[in-house]
C-alpha cells in the first residue's frame, strides 16, 4: 500500500503515463484520424495537392497541420508516425532486452572462465560505435543482395528459399539490425551483475540441491528477482531508439522513420523570409514536439517503474 501511495504522489508518473495513453490513443485511432487512400499499398506520405508546388502552405482545413514541399500532409505522416515510432521502438527494445537479460543470465550462472569470456564479448561489443555499424550493415546486406542476384541469374538451380531470403533483405532496416546487435550489451551487463550476487542465495542453493535444472533455476528463480533495473533501462530505450531512427533517417544515413524523413524535407524552411524561424512552423515544429513528448513519456514511465520496482525510493 506505501508503495503504492508513493507512486501517486509523483506529478511525472501522472504526466509520463496521461502522455502515453494520448499518444498510444492517437496511434491507434490513426486509421480514422488520417485513412490512406490506397490501404492495399500504404505509404507514410500524402499528397494533397500538387506536387510541383515546391511552396510550404500553412494549416488549412484540408491540412490541419499544413504541408511540406511538394504538398505532402505534415498531420498525415505525424499520425502514420507514431504508429510505426510505437512499433520501432517496442520491438527493437524487446528484441535488445530479451537476448541481452538471457545472455547476462547465462553468463552468470555458467561461472569462472565461462562468464569472463561471454562478458569479455559484451565489452568488445560495446566499443563498436553505432553509426560505424549502420555503414557496415548496409554494405553487408548491399553485398548479400548482390549474391542473391548472381544466384538468382541461374534460375534452373535456385530453391525457393532463395527468393524469399532476397525478399527478406530487401526488406532489411540496417538502422533496426545495427541496434538490435549493438545495444543489448548494458542489459547483458545488469543482468550478469544481479544474477551473480543471486546464484548463491539460499533458495537457489536449495533448487539446486533438489534436482532443479539449470532452465528452471535461471527462469524461475533467478530472472524474476534480477529484472527490475533491466524493465526500467527497456522503459527509457524505447524512446530513445525512436529518437536514434529519426535522428539517422534525418542525415540520409537510411531507416524506415517517417519523423525523420519529415524533418529532412523540412530543413530548407526552418529559416524563412528574413532570418524568420517562425515563418514556416509547420514544416518542423509539430513533428519536433510529438517527438519530443514520445521520448519523455516513456523517460517518465521509466522513472514510474524506478519508483514503484525499488523499495530504496520508498523512504
Amino acid at each position: 500500500m506505501k508503495r503504492h501511495l508513493h507512486f501517486l504522489r509523483h506529478w511525472r508518473n501522472w504526466l509520463g503515463l496521461l502522455f502515453l495513453v494520448v499518444l498510444a490513443g492517437a496511434a491507434i485511432a490513426t486509421p480514422s484520424l488520417a485513412p490512406q487512400e490506397h490501404p492495399d499499398n500504404p505509404h507514410n506520405f500524402q499528397q494533397i495537392g500538387r506536387g510541383s508546388d515546391s511552396r510550404p502552405h500553412p494549416p488549412s482545413d484540408e491540412a490541419v497541420l499544413g504541408t511540406l514541399s511538394g504538398q505532402y500532409d505534415v498531420m498525415y505522416t505525424l499520425l502514420w508516425g507514431l504508429r510505426q515510432a510505437f512499433q520501432f521502438g517496442l520491438s527493437v527494445t524487446l528484441i535488445t532486452a530479451l537476448f541481452g537479460v538471457i545472455y547476462g543470465a547465462v553468463s552468470a550462472y555458467l561461472g569462472g572462465m565461462a562468464n569472463n569470456v561471454l562478458m569479455r564479448i559484451a565489452d568488445a561489443f560495446l566499443t563498436f560505435p553505432v553509426l560505424a555499424a549502420i555503414v557496415f550493415m548496409h554494405q553487408i546486406l548491399v553485398i548479400l543482395l548482390e549474391g542473391t542476384g548472381v544466384i538468382q541469374s541461374y534460375r534452373w538451380t535456385i530453391p525457393e528459399i532463395y527468393a524469399s531470403f532476397q525478399q527478406f533483405l530487401i526488406d532489411a532496416d540496417p538502422v533496426m539490425w545495427s541496434l538490435i546487435i549493438f545495444s543489448w550489451m548494458p542489459y547483458a551487463r545488469l543482468t550478469n551483475a544481479s544474477v551473480l550476487r543471486l546464484r548463491k542465495v539460499d533458495y537457489v542453493t536449495s533448487a539446486r540441491a533438489l534436482g532443479a535444472g539449470h532452465s528452471r533455476i535461471i527462469l524461475r528463480h533467478l530472472l524474476p528477482n534480477a529484472i527490475s533495473s533491466e524493465i526500467v533501462l527497456a522503459s527509457r530505450d524505447v524512446g530513445g531508439m525512436v529518437i536514434l531512427q529519426a535522428t539517422f533517417a534525418f542525415i540520409g544515413l537510411g531507416g524506415n522513420s517517417p519523423w525523420g524523413q519529415l524533418l529532412a524535407r523540412a530543413r530548407d524552411w526552418i529559416v524563412g523570409p528574413g532570418g524568420n524561424p517562425l515563418a514556416y512552423w509547420w514544416t518542423y515544429l509539430p513533428i519536433t514536439l510529438v517527438l519530443i513528448l514520445f521520448s519523455v513519456s516513456w523517460n517518465f514511465i521509466g522513472d514510474s517503474l524506478n519508483d514503484w520496482l525499488n523499495p530504496r525510493r520508498l523512504v
